[in-house]
């Protein structure tokens, strides 16, 4: 399954967040913080859309995070 995703970045904080405005005009806000455990957490916060439910946006983000989060440490290993 793939989708067609663009968007243009209209802030970037340095280690702290990545603001970008979607084609369809939806903000997305991607921040970074540090666990306790010295894991980075990422936190997306997004305008949903109307074609699909809540949750079916939450768990297509996520699992774009997840794939994300596979091809960085396959890059590192």
């Amino acid at each position: 399954m793939g989708f067609d995703f663009e968007g243009v970045f209209t802030e970037v904080e340095i280690m702290k967040s990545i603001t970008f405005e979607l084609g369809d005009g939806r903000f997305v806000l991607v921040s970074f913080s540090e666990s306790g455990g010295g894991e980075t957490i990422v936190e997306e916060i997004f305008e949903a859309e109307d074609e699909h439910s809540g949750e079916q946006q939450r768990l297509g983000w996520q699992a774009i995070l997840e794939n994300f989060k596979l091809h960085v440490e396959a890059s590192i290993a």
